[in-house]
């Protein structure tokens, strides 16, 4: 197949296109490069650098590369500055998907996968998270997912257009080849941030919040491995082209780990401890979410191969000597 990756040069969209690859499938990225970089994307991929919103760019690139399908990465992610910035993110996350979905529309690319978040579930949705759960944002990022699953819904009522969104819990962890990882200097992932602060390079890991209604008082998260994610949009990407209905599906190994646990996990594996500083709440975090994965490896098969704290911060631990070397 032709697949188009938007926001391809970013952390999960570069691991799907060396996953892509790796099989044999002919990739074009589409990034404008505001957070993602260049190089981590290789040669093998063709490269067009630009935005989602640009709709002859778009769909001069669909036509001219045959596109099959598109896994839509591309967008603002972090829920904080969501908060602080809700107008651009409605731009980025909404209105620039509203443009390239309506380029896929009019170049007649029927297939679609969208990446959407756990943070759509309402904060007192009983978990773990089944996709059927009930919805209610608390961010701006995450009501634009939200908008863009509805927005989809409908376009799929309308038009010969499926599409799977796949949500995704908290994302972790590094190509075991070494060939991309989570790249951005700021990122506010926890592991992330966790191995910066025990290479030195950060001086302390932030704690937000430690009066939620959790065991340990810190959030809880559903940590999956960044290579498992990567093989969910493939196994995504099969399904459409066998001509599966249009669905939803959770991306999470269904297990919870404290941001306490976190810690201790990367302790344990560089052997020392780590400096660590405890603030208040971040607007925008719910306590808990822990996906019901169920549905994915039910109808999917999806089977995760990389389901360990330790593994993924091995890799996290790895890329980052290796992207500050």
């Amino acid at each position: 197949m032709s697949i188009l990756v938007t926001g391809g040069a970013g952390y999960i969209g570069s691991h799907t296109v060396y996953a892509l690859l790796d099989r044999g499938d002919t990739v074009v990225v589409l990034d404008n490069l505001s957070t993602g970089v260049r190089a981590q994307v290789g040669e093998k991929a063709a490269f067009v650098q630009g935005d989602i919103a640009d709709t002859a760019l778009v769909k001069k690139t669909l036509s001219e590369h045959k596109v099959d399908a598109v896994i839509h990465f591309a967008g603002s992610m972090v829920v904080a500055d969501s908060v602080a910035d809700p107008l651009g993110y409605y731009e980025n996350n909404v209105v620039k998907s509203r443009a390239l979905v309506q380029s896929c529309i009019e170049a007649d690319v029927r297939q679609f996968i969208f990446s959407s978040t756990s943070t759509v579930y309402a904060e007192d949705a009983v978990q773990p998270l089944a996709e059927d759960e009930r919805k209610g944002p608390i961010s701006p990022y995450a009501r634009s997912k939200l908008m863009t699953e509805w927005m989809l819904e409908d376009v799929a009522r309308a038009h010969d257009f499926r599409h799977i969104v796949l949500r995704y819990f908290n994302v972790a962890g590094a190509d075991a080849a070494g060939r991309t990882g989570q790249s951005t200097p700021k990122a506010t992932h926890l592991i992330k941030r966790a191995a910066q602060v025990a290479l030195a390079r950060v001086p302390h890991i932030d704690i937000c919040g430690t009066d939620y209604p959790t065991p340990d008082g810190t959030g809880v998260r559903d940590y999956i491995h960044v290579t498992d994610l990567a093989a969910a949009h493939l196994l995504a990407l099969d399904a459409l082209s066998s001509g599966t209905p249009s669905k939803v599906y959770n991306c999470g190994y269904g297990r919870g780990l404290s941001v306490r646990e976190v810690i201790a996990g990367v302790e344990r594996v560089i052997g020392h401890g780590l400096t660590v500083k405890e603030g208040p709440r971040r607007p925008g975090d719910p306590p808990t979410l822990i996906s019901d994965p169920r549905r994915i490896k039910r109808e999917l098969g999806w089977e995760p191969r990389h389901d360990d704290l330790d593994e993924i911060i091995r890799s996290a631990i790895a890329w980052e000597r290796r992207f500050n070397a």
